[in-house]
């Protein structure tokens, strides 16, 4: 009777550790409503502001760049095109 119980419980933990790995196979990644909610009103209007920010810094700037003789392509990137790229083009609820 006593064997009988040890095969009856290792039985139950091999099948609810099948059932733990099945488990965490079918997680959902995508994000939650609340964060797709933090992004749209909070997040999005930021980087809006962000986006025009960058292009009044990049204006700002040009001037000087081209006195110097440099090409504007790498301010133009990191002032217009990351901030734009990050409020526009994101999925919505993706921080990162």
């Amino acid at each position: 009777m006593n064997s009988l119980k040890r095969y009856a419980v290792a039985a139950v933990l091999v099948l609810s550790a099948s059932a733990a790995h099945a488990q965490i196979d079918s997680v959902d990644e995508s994000p939650s409503a609340a964060a797709m909610a933090f992004d749209f009103a909070v997040v999005r209007p930021l980087g809006l502001v962000a986006t025009v920010g960058g292009i009044a810094l990049f204006i700002a700037q040009l001037p000087f760049a081209l006195i110097q003789g440099e090409p504007p392509s790498e301010p133009a990137r990191r002032f217009v095109v990351e901030p734009a790229a990050y409020t526009f083009s994101r999925p919505l609820g993706e921080l990162e």
